[in-house]
Parts: structure tokens; sequence; C-alpha cells
């Protein structure tokens, strides 16, 4: 459902262009090109590679942006407020180089890194959602996991974050619904048009004033049954929500109450060994047809969200197929609501009113 004034973009699996992130195509510059970016709730710089690639440029699957090629291309000066700004978006003091440009550099959670120039410079979503002087990141030195997209959609908190350069159109309201296969597609969606069937949980007050979109995690059930972990397991660390964090990591109590329930329920297949992070994997080769528990996430305001099938098993192979859930290592450590375990959900950040919704069927 389309209403007037929202902009949607297709949104595919991020496997063609060999990432496990999801991947919107927009325009940069003018005359604008088209590039491929993940788009990540839990950060907030948009960037893309930059020519002359003055550090290093991965294989991506467009051609790397030239700004010389654009009229409407700009650096920003190290002198500016803006630049400055920049520290609380990245966590990094901004650098200054020797033509007075604004530098900035970022790193994620999984060390993959950008740094390069800050800039002003057209973004073009559709034919009528055009921004001129959109603040973002011209990377000259660019390492990790970007695996063929030309960079990143920061969807986070902070104000040069896509949600807050475009508040005055889209009111801070965005929704997506991430595809649970490569065949399919999905959809991210700004500004009004929101099911009726939406469930809405607040914000966390634990992340107020950060850029991440943090929840209130209460509970867990599988097959039907609420596990018994004390609420206290998951308020303690907290939880945040990320579409650019692909498998969802549980505090280590939770997860082991979780894996145990999982693995007593799904005791008639063989078991096949771990894989990476994954521990509890099965061998489903000899079955035709496999029964897996349902699992379900309860949320603050008695908000219960159902996993996809896609999103509780990992196929490695037919062979080697396992739990899509992580312990983390420490239970300070942040919780994390991943992109596998949100497939097919309707995922609603009404920011402006301090609220995410969810719906099934969202892809459809």
């Amino acid at each position: 459902m389309k209403e007037k004034g929202a902009a949607t973009l297709p949104a595919i699996h991020g496997s063609v262009v060999g990432s496990g992130n999801y991947i919107v195509t927009v325009g940069i510059g003018t005359p604008k090109r088209k590039f491929s970016l993940i788009f990540d709730t839990g950060s907030d710089l948009t960037w893309t590679q930059c020519k002359p690639c003055v550090g290093f440029c991965y294989q991506q699957k467009e051609k790397i942006f030239d700004p010389k090629r654009s009229k409407s291309y700009r650096n920003v000066s190290c002198s500016s407020t803006v630049c400055s700004s920049l520290e609380s978006a990245t966590g990094n003091i901004p650098g200054c180089a020797s033509n007075k440009t604004c530098v900035y550099g970022i790193q994620y959670g999984d060390s993959s890194f950008s740094v390069g120039f800050f800039a002003k410079e057209t973004l073009t979503l559709t034919s009528k959602d055009v921004f001129p002087k959109f603040l973002l990141g011209c990377g000259q030195n660019n390492r990790g996991l970007f695996r063929g997209a030309a960079g990143l959609l920061g969807l986070g908190r902070n104000k040069i974050s896509l949600v807050y350069q475009t508040a005055s159109k889209y009111k801070k309201r965005f929704s997506y619904c991430l595809p649970s296969s490569s065949s399919s597609t999905g959809h991210l969606t700004f500004g009004p048009g929101i099911k009726k069937s939406v469930k809405f949980t607040p914000l966390s007050s634990a992340f107020q004033g950060s850029s991440f979109y943090g929840l209130d995690m209460t509970g867990i059930s599988v097959g039907g049954e609420k596990l018994p972990i004390a609420t206290t397991v998951f308020s303690t660390p907290g939880t945040i929500i990320d579409s650019g964090t692909v498998i969802t990591r549980l505090p280590p109590h939770a997860y082991t109450v979780l894996k145990t329930a999982f693995r007593q329920l799904m005791s008639k297949y063989p078991t096949a060994p771990s894989v990476s992070i994954l521990d509890t994997c099965y061998d489903f080769s000899e079955h035709e047809t496999i029964t897996i528990p349902k699992i379900s996430f309860f949320f603050n305001g008695g908000v219960e969200v159902d996993v996809d099938v896609t999103g509780i098993m990992f196929p490695i192979r037919a062979s080697q197929v396992c739990l899509a859930f992580e312990g983390n290592s420490d239970p300070s450590d942040v919780g994390i609501f991943g992109n596998v375990q949100q497939h097919t959900l309707e995922v609603v950040y009404d920011v402006a009113r301090g609220q995410v919704g969810f719906a099934a069927g969202g892809c459809s």
C-alpha cells in the first residue's frame, strides 16, 4: 500500500552483490548515477566509494563514483559546524585535509571501515524525491565486509542520518520488509503509509541520545512455550534492532535456554557439526519434510513478533542447517535483533513518536 508523499525503493538481498545485508539503489550526483547501498539502521553516515580512491577501494558492482563528473558535488570545509557534528555520528573526531576539506572516519562492529571526504551532494531516491546538498561521505579508503555494494545508507538516529536530513519531507518515518531469499523483493519506504495491523513497542529509554534503535525485549517462546528467562536478563544489557547485523545476538543465558528447548524439540533429526558462530546444526539430507518449532520474541507493550521460518534456521548445505541465533560472550553485551530474524516482517520506525512497529507479511 503506497500512500501519497511516501517514497518506496525495492529492497533486495545483498547476495546479488555478495553481501549478507540488504540493498537499495539510489542516485548520487548531477547527472545522477545509480549505486547499490546497504541500508543500515545501526549507523548514521551515508557514504559511497569515491575516485580517486586515495587509500583503497574494494571491488563493487557499479563503477566507482567520480565527484569530478558531478556538477553538484561540494566538499564540506573543516571549519564548518557540520564538520564538527561528525563526531557524534561516527564516534571519531573529524580530520582536516591539506585543502581544508573535512575528513570523516567510521568503523563498524565487524571492523569494516570507511575514511574519506565529507561532502554535500544531490541524493535521488525516486524521480519525485530529490535532496540537494545532502551530507554524505566520499570514501577514499574503504575495507571490510561491504562485498560489492557501493557503500552504506545510514538510517540511525543522529542528525546526519538520512532519517533526519529528510525529516521535513518524511517526518522521521520509514519502514521496510527484508525478503527471505534473493529471488524475492522487499521494500524500503520513507514517509507515511502504515499497515493497520502494525503493533508498536516504545523505543527503549536505555538508548536515548544514542544512534541506535533500542527495544525493551521481555521474553522468547519456542514451540508456543514461553521460556523461563527473567526479564532482567534482557533489560540489563538492552537490545537494539539493526538491519545491518545478520544474525541475532542474545544474552548468553537467554541463548542457552533457547538452544536447549530448541534441541529438545528437534531431537528426532540427526545433528551436524557447528559452523563458525552457529552451534546448533542438523543434517536434513535424508528428510523430505521438516517440522521446525515456532520462535517468537516479546517486547514491551505486549508485542509478540513471530520469527519467519526462514529466520529460524540458516542453511549452509542440506546436511548442515543451523539455528540462526548466537549467544553473546558476556551478559553485559548488547543484544541485537538482526536481519535474518526480520525476514518478511513489516518493520516500521516511527522516530517522531518514539516507537518501532511490527506486522507479518510485509513483503507481499
